[in-house]
């Protein structure tokens, strides 16, 4: 593998432009001091090669043409109104005081992932109640640390109660929502959609 290049996109507001993020050959860097209101960014790299600290979104439209995981930048990102489309997994999005430099810059608020499909995803140290959810097959547990006690007093199928609910109450303090996709999670867990789903309408504190 080549030297990758460097696309630097910082200390500039820019608005209704499409910017396209799709060569695998370069490395992009998106802030610090940089605004984007009512784009559409196209994301099609992998996490590696998407550099977000101190970036301001409003109003804009994100579609991830490649899955994107394991990318916990967001949390270095200001998203306002802003909608996701596509899948992404172990993502994080918010304001995460412990996180490491660029934290500060972190929030989300009213933003929409109704037409992303998400897992192993969490909004953090923000309003999860200002987010539009994608409903099932996804499903959203709202504060699970908190509601961990209840969430633990229930038999959930196959290794999901083990593993996952089990361990809610060590997620990182700021959690404040984790979503999960439930066919992805049932071949994962040794479970079925449908046996996770008898579940979840058990509890008001998952959104689905």
């Amino acid at each position: 593998m080549g030297w990758l290049e460097n696309v630097i996109i910082e200390d500039k507001e820019i608005a209704n432009e499409r910017l396209e993020l799709t060569d695998k050959n370069s490395l992009y860097f998106l802030g610090p001091d940089l605004l984007l209101r009512n784009c559409t960014v196209i994301l099609k790299v992998s996490a590696r090669n998407l550099i977000i600290v101190g970036a301001r979104f409003i109003e804009c439209t994100f579609e991830v043409k490649q899955e994107l995981k394991n990318h916990q930048q967001w949390v270095k990102a200001s998203l306002k109104g802003c909608r996701f489309k596509g899948r992404l997994t172990g993502c994080d999005f918010g304001h995460w005081p412990d996180y490491g430099t660029g934290w500060e810059h972190g929030a989300i608020e009213d933003c929409d992932f109704t037409e992303a499909r998400l897992d192993g995803c969490r909004i953090m140290g923000c309003d999860p109640a200002t987010i539009r959810f994608p409903k099932w097959p996804c499903f959203t547990f709202i504060e699970p640390i908190r509601r961990a006690p209840e969430l633990r007093s229930i038999k959930w199928p196959g290794r999901f109660g083990r593993i996952t609910v089990e361990e809610l109450h060590t997620q990182p303090a700021p959690t404040k929502s984790l979503t999960y996709h439930a066919p992805s999670l049932a071949r994962r867990m040794e479970t079925t959609e449908e046996e996770l789903r008898a579940v979840i309408e058990k509890f008001d504190c998952i959104v689905y």
